[in-house]
């Protein structure tokens, strides 16, 4: 009898235990969501990026559900002898379709925006393949710098621009930007830290709008160990079908 009492009374504590642990839980995912879901977005990270060892175009894989793919393990192409501390800014000539081609900066604060210094109207380019429509109120296209305002202080530069969507700029560009500008401006009063910074737009034949971008980016002065990346960001727009041929575009 005293051992069944005994079970029973373990049986009560494991039950309260497990109430009490449950009901924590759901106090916190509650109030504080980024609590539980941290490890599980980490492993949605971790699970969808693809790597590809590779550069080109046709051996980069289609657009799934995930906004860009690792390039050559995430190690960006850059030579030993292009690891120098002096400030450039390198736009190519547009071609003969009028598109972009590669823009590479050597970052840092001399070439950034002043602090306070205002962004300057962009309205007045209009990059190949720029066939603007609206979904749902919000408009398709964003006018997207290769070299990112925030890193470069270029306002209306053509050579600078292309026709990119919403989805692409700012799910897929805009945090590989934010990585380099907030290395730069965290640096210590006594240095003075340099990125190189090569944004590569990949266009099919003769379409007028890019397929993606490849987005590279080394710290000198650490050997890359604040910033270090090389990724292919999709210009995609989810549920929307984009002519790459042309601009044009309809929904899914």
């Amino acid at each position: 009898m005293n051992n069944r009492k005994r079970n029973r009374e373990k049986n009560i504590y494991k039950y309260l235990i497990t109430l009490v642990i449950t009901i924590v839980i759901g106090i916190v995912g509650y109030y504080c969501p980024e609590l539980i879901n941290t490890q599980k977005t980490n492993e949605i990270v971790n699970n969808d990026v693809k790597n590809v060892n590779t550069s080109e175009l046709k051996d980069i894989p289609q657009y799934t559900d995930f906004p860009y793919v690792y390039i050559n393990n995430n190690v960006p192409n850059f030579l030993e002898s292009e690891y120098i501390t002096k400030p450039f800014e390198k736009y190519s000539e547009l071609d003969s379709l009028g598109r972009c081609g590669v823009a590479y900066v050597n970052i840092c604060k001399e070439i950034m925006p002043a602090e306070g210094e205002k962004r300057g109207d962009i309205s007045s380019i209009k990059p190949s393949g720029w066939r603007q429509k609206k979904y749902n109120g919000e408009f398709l296209y964003n006018r997207c710098h290769l070299i990112g305002y925030q890193l470069s202080a270029e306002n209306a530069n053509e050579k600078n621009l292309i026709t990119g969507t919403r989805y692409f700029n700012v799910t897929g560009m805009l945090d590989f930007e934010n990585k380099v500008a907030d290395y730069i401006k965290n640096q210590a009063e006594d240095e003075d830290r340099h990125v190189l910074y090569r944004v590569t737009p990949y266009f099919e034949g003769n379409n007028l709008v890019a397929t993606g971008v490849e987005m590279e980016a080394y710290s000198v002065e650490d050997n890359g160990k604040g910033v270090s990346f090389n990724v292919f960001v999709y210009n995609v727009q989810p549920g929307i079908t984009i002519n790459y041929k042309t601009g044009d575009s309809s929904r899914n």
